[in-house]
């Protein structure tokens, strides 16, 4: 990991505070994850605190700050989502796989997070799969779901 961080971190200035989102952004491209020690190194690459670092980074959905699992889920958890039961799927969820919101079981083969808008308000819940979307998901789909991509991750 700390080879990825030199890598990205050399092809960019000190001090350029202007550069803290593409550089967190490639991070979380190459890592696959936001780590504490990642914070530590550009908040001295860019002369910013880490209070400030991690805030920021907080705030946007697309940064994670824990190691993905093989199968990685989203889950729409907005308004219109919630309102056409992303509540239940989310208990679901939480029941299949015996994890948190933001945590990965412990094989490292799932993870999943709550977002607050995927933009498809009109055919929710949505639920994106390794980038993959699926739509007006309901909660008694769940197993299914995690049965079958338990089978393609074993073979």
């Amino acid at each position: 990991m700390e080879s990825v961080i030199d890598e990205i971190f050399g092809r960019y200035k000190q001090g350029r505070k202007e550069d803290l989102i593409p550089i967190l952004q490639e991070i979380q491209e190459k890592a696959g994850h936001i780590s504490e020690y990642s914070i530590v190194r550009l908040g001295s690459l860019l002369g910013i605190s880490t209070t400030k670092i991690y805030g920021l980074a907080t705030f946007y959905d697309q940064f994670r700050f824990f190691p993905a699992g093989k199968v990685h889920l989203r889950v729409c958890h907005g308004t219109s989502c919630f309102m056409n039961g992303s509540g239940p799927v989310l208990a679901s969820l939480k029941e299949e796989l015996g994890i948190e919101p933001g945590q990965t079981t412990r094989d490292g083969r799932f993870s999943y997070e709550v977002v607050t808008c995927m933009g498809s308000c009109s055919i929710g819940p949505v639920i994106e799969v390794n980038g993959e979307y699926h739509t007006g998901v309901k909660s008694d789909q769940i197993p299914a779901m995690i049965k079958r991509l338990k089978h393609l991750i074993d073979n």
